[in-house]
């Protein structure tokens, strides 16, 4: 390997992946040695590089943040408001069903696999309400974590709630998920966002998605956003 490594700095070449799957580990310490360094480790395999080019590296770092989401299933007939205590918490505080979104699935379609997994209730994706940032996060093994709150209309309303995952699961009133101190902050805060979108109109607070075409031939991606007026989307000028 230390030819090889030798000839691509001949080369000109600037780094070198190095995949590794789990079964050939004993290759890393050898590679190790030769200045590889850890990128990033799948299941079943790891990736290597080393920065040949000048100066400190400038390759891309892996992924550095975890997607958690929830649905805020709110029936507007009714005006009351899907919520669960988790189970293994140690407040057991209501909030939004949720949890973590899996590779290539999209936020909407993960609320609303979320909702039903845990409570058993049919939903629908309406739209995105809040997005959370925070960096340092335990239970992200140290790394940021984006939570993402989307608002979901359902289409059933029997509770059939997962007692692995839940204590408790229930149709409370919006008005009391709003005044009760037994909840997070951020459900809090959302429940609020909420009960404003409710009574001035839901187009105040939510962020729709449209999907559109990727610069990546045959590829698309999900964009969210206040809703655009036709007009606008096709607008040329400021005139």
């Amino acid at each position: 390997m230390a030819t090889a490594v030798q000839k691509w700095r001949s080369e000109g070449r600037v780094a070198v992946w190095l995949h590794i799957p789990i079964l050939q580990s004993r290759f890393i310490a050898p590679a190790a040695s030769l200045g590889f360094c850890f990128h990033h480790a799948e299941s079943d395999s790891s990736m290597l590089s080393l920065w040949l080019g000048d100066g400190p590296s400038r390759l891309p770092g892996y992924a550095t943040h975890q997607v958690g989401v929830a649905g805020a299933v709110f029936d507007e007939n009714t005006r009351k408001i899907l919520v669960v205590q988790d189970r293994n918490k140690l407040k057991n505080m209501w909030k939004f069903p949720g949890g973590l979104s899996e590779p290539g699935e999209d936020i909407g379609d993960t609320a609303v696999r979320e909702v039903f997994e845990e409570t058993g209730i049919k939903s629908e994706f309406r739209s995105l309400l809040s997005i959370r940032q925070q960096h340092t996060h335990p239970g992200a093994f140290g790394k940021s974590d984006m939570y993402i709150i989307c608002r979901l209309k359902p289409y059933s309303f029997t509770i059939n709630f997962c007692q692995r995952e839940c204590l408790k699961c229930e149709w409370m009133n919006l008005s009391d998920l709003v005044k009760t101190k037994n909840t997070t902050p951020i459900t809090s805060r959302v429940a609020r966002l909420l009960l404003y979108g409710y009574k001035e109109g839901f187009d105040k607070i939510d962020l729709t998605m449209e999907e559109l075409p990727a610069v990546y031939t045959g590829l698309f991606y999900k964009l969210y956003h206040k809703k655009l007026p036709d007009n606008y989307k096709t607008m040329t000028g400021m005139d």
